[in-house]
């Protein structure tokens, strides 16, 4: 299976398997069963010296299901642009889009070779829906809106969605710029989605100061005052930069999370 990358090799002879990804760590944090050995022990790394981890990336999960469904139901939006896709696990974008407006028309971007060779899973789509995958890295915005005009219509609003993927920009890379960059492109209407840990629990810092050490990129935590300047210029929906289990929460959820969550998230639209 050729992916078109610059060197020429197939996704297979790009994967790594002997150090952990990112990607794959979240698989597994997330229960799923596509990762390797690295991957795991990366995993329980993060989990024994900060136990909340995987209830951090369930929260997450919750928090991209309810901003899918809000931007389609209440919004009517009908076109995505997911970055950071990571390996397809249960109600992806476009199956929760879909079920309610089955013309949603989904882009997948992610750089981990394995998300390629799982692509396949991702492009089944109901008519006349459509989902496509583009094998590209967020540093590289031009390329992404690029291949994402081949499938969605820019003239028309587009939820761009952006989860634990600006954490892994460090800030010399200028992961504010890089939103900047792919918003300017959307037309008025359209929305960011975005979320991604902080700082504010030393276990989750050490945890991840661990991580980084052993990992193939590294994920850098920011403020939530830091993480609220990504969503500058644009109108933020109630309630805002929360953590991301306050976000449009249902009243009658049955379990209560950890009251210091180490995530915060928010939507908003470009006016």
């Amino acid at each position: 299976m050729s992916d078109g990358s610059p060197t020429g090799q197939s996704a297979w002879e790009r994967i790594d398997t002997t150090i952990p990804h990112s990607a794959r760590v979240w698989n597994y944090l997330l229960g799923g069963k596509d990762h390797f050995a690295p991957d795991r022990e990366a995993g329980e790394l993060l989990l024994r010296t900060f136990p909340d981890f995987a209830e951090v990336a369930r929260l997450q999960r919750e928090f991209l299901i309810r901003a899918v469904t809000y931007l389609v139901e209440e919004v009517g939006v009908r076109q995505f642009l997911d970055i950071g896709t990571g390996l397809p696990t249960a109600n992806n974008i476009h199956e929760v889009a879909q079920r309610t407006a089955p013309e949603t028309r989904v882009v997948y971007v992610d750089n981990d070779p394995i998300v390629l060779v799982h692509a396949r899973a991702l492009l089944t789509s109901t008519e006349p829906g459509v989902t496509a995958y583009i094998d590209a890295d967020v540093r590289n915005p031009d390329v992404i809106l690029q291949g994402a005009a081949k499938t969605l219509d820019f003239s028309q609003p587009i939820a761009l969605v952006m989860l634990s993927i600006a954490g892994q920009v460090p800030d010399e890379d200028d992961p504010w710029g890089i939103v900047d960059r792919l918003m300017a492109a959307l037309s008025p209407g359209s929305y960011l989605v975005l979320s991604d840990g902080t700082n504010t629990n030393p276990a989750l810092m050490e945890a991840v100061s661990a991580y980084n050490k052993a990992a193939a990129n590294s994920y850098h935590l920011r403020s939530p005052a830091q993480m609220a300047t990504f969503f500058e210029g644009l109108e933020l929906v109630e309630p805002g930069v929360v953590p991301t289990p306050q976000w449009r929460r249902p009243s009658d959820a049955w379990d209560e999370p950890s009251k210091l969550v180490s995530a915060v998230c928010g939507v908003a639209r470009k006016p």
